[in-house]
């Protein structure tokens, strides 16, 4: 007991000199680092501050030169898309012009063909192959080329402008994503430390496998600018070729209309010609048909007129062949009756009527040839009628243009 109440070991005074001074020198000693922690942290304060508005700086002159960039490809972007429409609606025109043109052949082939149909109504010695069936078969050739031609160039165009329309719509694409990514850059520029609605976001820092590297995006829009740039081209080489075409088979086409119409001119010309010498030959042959009938009605009457000299010699012949005994003598006056009559019935019979059969014949062949005559003069009337009044008139309508 005695024991457990016994006083704690007093401690010398050196030593409690020791643990004092200990004690001063592991305050000093905390209190310096905690200084120096204080300076390095101060420090590193002031270093990560720098660090971080230079980092900050340094995002927002990329953001600003991202968005000159972006800037740049959607104006180099925006003056294709522009060319490319403008291009296109020009080459529109230029298909217009083609459909019209394969129309308007179509129409001319089909005035052709009605000619050349029409042409198969002459008759007679007119249903000839002439020049104006050769002018006119070569126009149907030439026509129906210049048909196969403008269909090919049509669908040439077709796909031209279908071609256009891809790179107009590739270009128009990468403007609407240049569009967008210049706005999100934009409000990117605008945000700052002060921003009300900036915030924390998880998974922020990430590269998802859709990202594609700023070569890439430059390689993308370059693309785009040079197939619009291309198709332009193409198109500007399409429609030169289609003025081309257009102005050569145009040319084509007038020179051989012209040599038709030419054609069709030099022959009604002939065929008028031919019409007037057989209606002048008609004419003559109507004449000489009035002459013959007057010469036979003349040839009838001489042998109506001969019936009574005749009657009259014979009843004289008959009245002294009832003279008595020697008075029936052969005397000149009954031979010069017996001789009258004789001269009467050889005129009569061996001249009047032989010349009178003749005539006759004559004047049927006059009928056959004036009938001959007419039916020629209605087959080039027909014919007259077919290249003047059809082909003609119809082809009046046919003016080629460029």
């Amino acid at each position: 007991m005695a024991e457990l109440l016994q006083d704690p070991p007093k401690f010398h005074l050196s030593e409690w000199d020791i643990a004092n001074k200990m004690q001063s020198a592991s305050t000093e000693s905390q209190k310096s680092r905690s200084e120096s922690m204080i300076a390095e942290s101060r420090r590193l304060l002031d270093e990560i501050e720098k660090t971080t508005q230079k980092a900050q700086s340094d995002v927002n002159k990329k953001i600003d030169q991202r968005r000159e960039e972006i800037k740049f490809w959607k104006q180099e972007l925006g003056n294709k898309l522009e060319q490319i429409v403008l291009e296109t609606e020009v080459l529109l025109t230029f298909k217009t012009r083609l459909e019209k043109s394969l129309e308007r052949c179509k129409e001319l082939l089909i005035i052709t063909q009605k000619c050349l149909l029409n042409r198969q109504g002459r008759t007679g010695i007119d249903f000839v192959h002439d020049e104006v069936e050769q002018e006119l078969i070569k126009e149907a050739e030439v026509l129906q080329g210049v048909i196969a031609l403008l269909g090919r160039t049509s669908e040439q165009t077709s796909e031209q402008i279908r071609l256009n329309r891809s790179a107009k719509y590739n270009l128009e694409m990468d403007l609407k994503d240049k569009f967008t990514a210049l706005m999100i850059n934009d409000y990117c520029a605008s945000v700052t430390n002060n921003t009300p609605d900036i915030r924390y976001t998880d998974n922020a820092v990430k590269i998802e496998g859709n990202f594609v590297s700023p070569e890439d995006w430059i390689v993308y829009s370059n693309i785009n600018v040079e197939k619009a740039d291309k198709q332009r081209n193409n198109s500007l080489a399409l429609r030169a070729l289609i003025d081309g075409i257009l102005s050569q088979t145009a040319n084509d086409m007038r020179k051989q209309c012209e040599m038709v119409n030419v054609a069709f001119r030099n022959r009604v010309k002939e065929v008028k010609g031919a019409k007037q010498k057989l209606e002048t030959l008609l004419a003559m042959v109507m004449d000489e048909t009035a002459s013959q009938e007057k010469n036979i009605a003349a040839l009838k009457k001489a042998i109506a007129d001969k019936e009574g000299p005749f009657k009259v010699a014979q009843t004289r012949l008959e009245a002294r062949n009832q003279r008595p005994n020697m008075e029936l003598c052969y005397d000149t006056v009954q031979c010069r009756l017996i001789s009258e009559v004789q001269e009467i019935t050889k005129n009569i019979q061996r001249q009047l009527k032989d010349t009178l059969a003749q005539t006759e014949t004559a004047l049927k062949s006059l009928s056959r040839r004036q009938l001959s005559l007419e039916e020629e003069i209605q087959v080039k009337a027909n014919t007259l009628y077919i290249d003047e009044v059809l082909c003609m008139h119809m082809r009046e309508s046919v003016y080629i243009k460029n």
